[in-house]
């Protein structure tokens, strides 16, 4: 670690989204600090919302807003060079991608309020250059240490696991009961490793876990919960049976999914939100109050939830098989701009189940 106050710059090898479809290679100047390590990004895998960037898919003030900007967020990398006693040179990292603004000033935690919530955070690939570059300058601590037994291939798919696990925090205290039931809505990757993460880590069994889905062979690949079409369930029919009710399908298909949760859930029970939409989401408020049912929002997690998927992925091996599941067939290397557009441009056209892998060469 260099002497207090220190302020190193590193050039950064940038691939910036300048605009829907068009990547350019831009070399940026970053400041190592103390507290701060210079982290070189070895694998990603891709959210659907860099998928929406890149295919011009929000809004046109949201991308005047937040453009030009590297993309990508769910990351692992190796330390390259630290200004922090916690990292040493060579050291394999999950990257936490939510930065806290009292870390960007350079001051302690006044607020209540989680990290994830505050409105001054700064999360990368949102407004703020993402991994798709060859230096992240980055927070000690905002990175998370990789256990030996913990691959790459299974370590970068932390980001996504923990934002399920922050969305079961909400209702720790419900899942923690004995014989609790519990049901998801969506069979896409995210309802899959959340779904995971209520199995392996909280230790839903699958008889009390329910997977809802609309694709039978997505939901053929939730083996460790309880599978139901929602095409061919008769929610109207149906007992209220579920104690709490995670809904992540997003997009168009938010609203039918949480109207039928409401139908199945038992009265005063939880529901988590989770799923993203551009559009507002028409709901059964009527029932909601008839039934007296808690509603919580919750978005993206913090580095105390990296912490908790990191361990339980590094305890158990069948954890890290079934999030095996989710990987695609083969890696794709970025080593230029041209490689990562086509990389979207594959990825926006096959619109595959599985998360699609980048491999970065530096």
């Amino acid at each position: 670690m260099s002497e207090l106050g220190t302020v190193k710059k590193i050039m950064s090898k940038t691939y910036r989204l300048v605009a829907p479809g068009d990547i350019k290679e831009e070399h940026i100047e970053r400041d190592l600090k103390d507290g701060w390590v210079d982290v070189q990004p070895v694998m990603a895998s891709v959210c659907h919302a860099d998928d929406r960037y890149f295919g011009g898919q929000r809004r046109p003030e949201a991308l005047k807003k937040k453009l030009p900007m590297a993309l990508l967020h769910e990351g692992i990398g190796t330390v390259k060079e630290s200004m922090s006693d916690d990292f040493k040179v060579g050291q394999r990292v999950v990257i936490a991608p939510n930065v806290p603004g009292y870390i960007l000033r350079g001051t302690k935690k006044t607020e209540t309020i989680p990290d994830n919530y505050s409105k001054d955070a700064a999360f990368i690939s949102s407004g703020h250059d993402g991994i798709a570059q060859s230096d992240l300058v980055h927070p000690e601590s905002c990175l998370i240490p990789i256990p030996d037994n913990v691959p790459d291939e299974i370590a970068v798919l932390a980001e996504v696991s923990t934002v399920g696990y922050h969305a079961s925090s909400h209702v720790a205290d419900i899942l923690k009961k004995p014989n609790v039931k519990v049901a998801l809505f969506g069979d896409g990757p995210v309802g899959f490793m959340a779904a995971a993460v209520l199995h392996y880590v909280w230790g839903i069994s699958k008889e009390n876990l329910t997977v809802f889905g609309a694709m039978k062979d997505r939901l053929s690949k939730f083996d460790f919960a309880t599978q139901e079409m929602s095409t061919e369930y008769d929610f109207d029919a149906a007992d209220e049976q579920f104690d709490v009710i995670f809904e992540a399908t997003g997009g168009r298909f938010s609203s039918v999914a949480i109207n039928e949760g409401i139908k199945v859930i038992k009265r005063t029970g939880s529901f988590v939100l989770m799923g993203v939409t551009e559009d507002l989401v028409p709901i059964d408020t009527r029932d909601v109050l008839e039934k007296g049912l808690k509603m919580y929002g919750t978005s993206r997690s913090t580095p105390a939830d990296f912490k908790v998927v990191i361990n339980a992925m590094s305890e158990s091996a069948e954890y890290r098989e079934t999030l095996r599941t989710l990987l695609p067939a083969h890696k794709t290397s970025i080593s230029s701009a041209a490689d990562l557009t086509d990389a979207f441009n594959a990825i926006l056209k096959e619109k595959a189940w599985n998360k699609a892998m980048l491999e970065f060469k530096w």
